[in-house]
């Protein structure tokens, strides 16, 4: 296969390809191509039948923005579809970012794998994963603490008095205050040795707010948790 210029205008860029140059990288490339054209010269842009890219998709749009008219390209005419997904991958495996969101969605992990790439895309957990997470469990001691002792409430009193001093709709006040108790710093070994000593009134409540949960099925139940990749992140 020969390369051939064309017009810059009679390119189509390839929406599948989800190799990404951006920002300072992609400003670089932009330099390169008007320091030295002759690059792709060597390494021209490669496209289908139809003229949509398969290697080069940066570099297409790199030119467009230096403000070439004319481009080098190599037309692969003779690649199945099939084919052409997997230049598209193997052309790109090193050098910029790829969209792991389009690569996901749209792509074939265990064949990207096996093309050379590393795709890091998490998994959802199910319940015996979630189990295997280490949780930090605390043992009711003997000692009944203070109700002080159960929560650090300083931080979360100087966000309240500060929006209580702001001019604002009451609704709008009670979504920040409720968002400020978020910043209490909360004593589990206490609260769990406070716990043990109450009735069963106070020990439903606890529960019910999650400052105790007995099992991560409960957690489960009564919705403190989800089995999805939000777990898996936090």
């Amino acid at each position: 296969m020969k390369s051939q210029k064309v017009k810059i205008s009679d390119i189509k860029l390839n929406p599948n390809n989800p190799r990404l140059i951006k920002d300072d990288k992609f400003k670089k490339l932009v330099k390169s191509i008007q320091e030295l054209p002759e690059m792709l010269e060597i390494r021209p842009i490669v496209v289908n039948a139809e003229m949509v890219v398969l290697g080069g998709n940066m570099r297409l749009k790199a030119c467009k923005e230096a403000g070439m008219i004319e481009v080098p390209i190599i037309i692969a005419d003779n690649l199945t579809e099939e084919q052409q997904r997997e230049f598209l991958i193997k052309d790109n495996v090193s050098g910029g970012e790829w969209d792991f969101e389009m690569l996901a969605n749209e792509w074939d992990v265990e064949q990207l794998e096996d093309w050379g790439l590393d795709v890091p895309i998490t998994k959802d957990l199910n319940e015996e994963d979630l189990f295997d997470i280490e949780i930090p469990f605390y043992t009711p001691s003997q000692i009944v603490p203070n109700i002080n002792e159960l929560a650090n409430l300083d931080k979360t009193k100087l966000l309240i008095d500060k929006i209580n001093l702001l001019e604002i709709d009451n609704k709008l006040k009670e979504i920040l205050k409720a968002r400020a108790s978020f910043f209490t710093d909360f004593n589990f070994q206490k609260i769990a040795d406070y716990y043990d000593k109450q009735n069963q009134e106070v020990k439903e409540l606890f529960k019910d707010l999650g400052m105790i949960i007995l099992a991560p099925k409960e957690a489960l139940k009564r919705g403190f948790v989800e089995l999805s990749e939000s777990v898996f992140e936090l």
